[in-house]
């Protein structure tokens, strides 16, 4: 197909407003096969040299998510400390995790010892390895909004410490934390907007 009707651009450009980083969830479960078509769509994305370097571990005992958790507490702690004044105020009101709540995690690494693709493409820029790995996840972000499942990416992490705490090969490096589950409510608006932390600004368009 070469182009797509207005109404499915239109329903595109929906879903992609509507794509939000959730971090208030509700505890219900969410269905296996469910997940499982928004995992299956990793498959669907790009990779350098069709490298597909993703790896994803469902961080599911009680044991690995209190110590997911505890390394975000220590780093929302530390990272909460660099702020002073007004901002520290208003950084302590964020809520930055929907960990505790939200019934799946998944923990998504890149391989950058991978021979799939024979290096093709990150001979000269490594980390377009990572870059697929981001490409990957925003697939999955948008199909499980489709499915009324929000996400969140949780940043505020020692990723060495969750690579032992995981005990993940050594060439493995964290690209992303991600709570999955259903959002206790929806919104079209970053919840960081919404608080004022931060406001979007206009897309700024250079010519060389």
């Amino acid at each position: 197909m070469d182009t797509f009707p207005d109404e499915f651009r239109n329903q595109l450009l929906t879903l992609m407003a509507w794509r939000r980083d959730v971090r208030r969830f509700r505890s219900d479960p969410v269905p296996e096969a469910v997940l499982m078509r928004c995992l299956d769509t990793f498959s669907l994305a790009p990779s350098v040299g069709l490298s597909e370097p993703w790896r994803i571990i469902r961080v599911q005992s009680d044991t690995a998510r209190a110590a997911a958790l505890d390394n975000y507490k220590t780093a929302n702690a530390q990272a909460l400390a660099g702020y002073d004044g007004d901002r520290a105020e208003k950084y302590s009101q964020l809520k930055l995790s929907g960990m505790a709540e939200a019934p799946e995690h998944l923990a998504i690494f890149c391989d950058d010892s991978t021979t799939q693709g024979s290096g093709l493409g990150a001979g000269t820029m490594p980390e377009m390895r990572r870059y697929s790995v981001v490409g990957a996840v925003t697939l999955m972000w948008l199909a499980a909004r489709s499915e009324g499942l929000g996400m969140g990416w949780v940043s505020i992490l020692d990723p060495d410490q969750l690579c032992r705490d995981l005990n993940v090969p050594d060439a493995w490096s964290l690209v992303a934390y991600m709570c999955v589950g259903w959002p206790e409510e929806q919104a079209d608006t970053p919840e960081l907007e919404h608080t004022g932390w931060e406001h979007r600004h206009d897309l700024i368009i250079e010519s060389r």
